[in-house]
């Protein structure tokens, strides 16, 4: 069963205390419990090592804040879980430095379901947004809930994969649950609470800081089963996202890519770390086994394509990187015109994107 208010209430002073994070907080609860902290004595919280800003805080604390923390638990499916609860995630507890608290927006019954991690880049290729997409929706099929950081690129595009495919995203956040950061994503953030959740281990009013975000990494990873990996550079944060996962026992998967493109060498260096190589969905199941019956929809790159030979001649000369209208039209000889008029009928069936300089890149 949850804390009784009376006892999360105590949990949650500790948490808004100066100066106790979550290695403190560990630290503590192997001693005592916040209920009995808040009433302990000076020389006892000495003893704990605390320091004195801590020992204020603790004899002194900002129960209006409190209170405006249990306001807001007062909201339809919002909730604060204590690493005491029966609803604390077994997975997440399991790893190093689990949050002590979750504060949890939306479908709570989610963080008990097995979980596939994707992140990536913040500004990834329209490839890397389009795999994504695809990866987290065919894994939506196969019963997984896709989790992710609710951040810009790669993380937007695996909740919008799993959104479209009608299946479950977990967005954790780096931000208490009132706020959406980045701002232009409270329409995706309002779109996964219709069905998802959205967690963090930051209480209400908790604005985004730059620490914040690595933090958030080893939750992400502490839910999944696996981390996927699609694009990411050589000092991506997605690669934090990846090594943590592999200090907490989880998988690694990554996405290969282009020699000549800086936002695969991120993938490619996990791959050659042991990360392993993955080109279809398939590549993942039969790492992690199956939790559900896989229902009739196509893996990713798996979909029968309904092109005439010409122009599945032509789509075979489409790179994964740009490829631009002059090389097409010297491998094939046609004309520009006729190599425009193929190539707007191959974008407007979803095979290729148009890329930045008037290229093409082949998404399918």
């Amino acid at each position: 069963m949850p804390s009784t208010q009376q006892e999360l209430k105590y949990w949650l002073a500790l948490l808004r205390t100066p100066g106790v994070g979550s290695l403190t907080f560990h630290k503590i609860l192997q001693v005592t419990s916040p209920t009995e902290l808040f009433t302990d004595s000076h020389f006892n919280l000495e003893a704990l090592g605390l320091s004195a800003r801590s020992i204020a805080g603790i004899k002194n604390p900002a129960w209006s804040r409190i209170e405006a923390d249990l306001a807001w638990l007062e909201q339809p499916k919002h909730f604060a879980i204590t690493l005491e609860d029966a609803e604390y995630p077994q997975q997440l507890k399991e790893i190093s430095n689990p949050p002590p608290i979750l504060f949890v927006r939306g479908n709570l019954q989610l963080l008990h379901t097995p979980q596939i991690a994707i992140v990536g880049s913040r500004n990834p290729s329209v490839d890397g947004k389009q795999i994504a997409h695809d990866f987290a929706a065919a894994l939506c099929h196969c019963g997984y809930t896709i989790t992710s950081g609710l951040a810009l690129g790669i993380d937007a595009a695996s909740h919008q994969g799993a959104l479209d495919a009608q299946g479950f995203t977990i967005a954790v956040a780096g931000t208490g649950l009132d706020r959406i950061y980045p701002a232009c994503h409270k329409p995706l953030a309002s779109e996964i609470l219709q069905n998802g959740a959205i967690i963090s281990e930051f209480p209400p009013g908790t604005g985004a800081q730059a620490n914040h975000f690595p933090r958030r990494n080893r939750i992400i990873s502490g839910l999944c089963q696996g981390l996927l990996v699609v694009e990411a550079a050589q000092q991506s944060g997605s690669l934090i996202s990846a090594r943590l996962a592999l200090e907490q026992n989880r998988e690694v998967f990554a996405i290969p890519g282009s020699i000549h493109n800086p936002l695969a060498r991120g993938c490619n260096a996990l791959i050659r770390e042991g990360a392993k190589l993955v080109e279809t969905t398939q590549d993942i199941l039969e790492e992690l086994g199956q939790y559900y019956q896989q229902d009739n929809k196509l893996p990713v790159q798996e979909e029968q394509t309904m092109l005439d030979l010409e122009q599945q001649s032509l789509l075979n000369l489409v790179m994964y990187s740009p490829t631009s209208i002059d090389s097409l039209v010297t491998h094939t000889g046609k004309s520009v015109e006729i190599i425009a008029s193929m190539l707007l009928l191959l974008e407007l069936q979803g095979y290729i994107t148009s890329a930045p300089g008037g290229g093409y890149t082949r998404i399918k």
